[in-house]
């Protein structure tokens, strides 16, 4: 799976480059809402942070730019959903128009992570803390966000680890 992230990733030296202090906002991209996680200044705890309600490009992107100031934020990743056999949906397509929407607005790095099952994860985990199912569907987009950034973390350690052999 590790070898399908880098593939995905393309070019991985932004990645590697990235500075290891900074917190990183996630954000788990749907057709009505986004969920939002952040992570520590020293990248390794993250935690659901809010859900934004999806409107126009305009106020996305104000939403965000708010979010990234309010953190003082690095980076920004977004979650690549693909369907289960590894092909592209079109969700994917989505996700990259807006990685590159973000990338000419921000002056931050945007990040694409692959997202599969995190949703599905999200749900188990907040079903195994005792939530009903109510608020379950209150917190799972933002805690898949959580999810897609702890992937991006560990991802991001494992490249430097492979780092002189990549």
């Amino acid at each position: 799976m590790l070898d399908k992230q880098i593939t995905n990733q393309g070019d991985f030296s932004e990645i590697l480059s990235l500075s290891s202090e900074g917190r990183i906002i996630a954000l788990d991209l749907g057709t009505k809402k986004i969920g939002v996680a952040v992570c520590d200044e020293r990248q390794i705890t993250t935690r659901p942070l809010t859900l934004i309600k999806r409107k126009s490009w305009k106020d996305l992107l104000k939403q965000i730019v708010s979010l990234i100031e309010e953190f003082d934020a690095i980076a920004l990743v977004l979650g690549l959903p693909y369907n289960f056999d590894g092909t592209e949906c079109e969700m994917s397509q989505e996700a990259r128009r807006l990685q590159r929407n973000f990338s000419l607005s921000l002056k931050i790095p945007v990040f694409l992570q692959d997202e599969r099952l995190t949703s599905k994860s999200a749900q188990q985990d907040l079903f195994d803390s005792g939530l009903e199912m109510k608020e379950i569907l209150k917190q799972i987009d933002s805690q898949a966000a959580a999810i897609i950034l702890e992937d991006f973390l560990s991802l991001r350690a494992e490249l430097k680890k492979r780092k002189p052999a990549l």
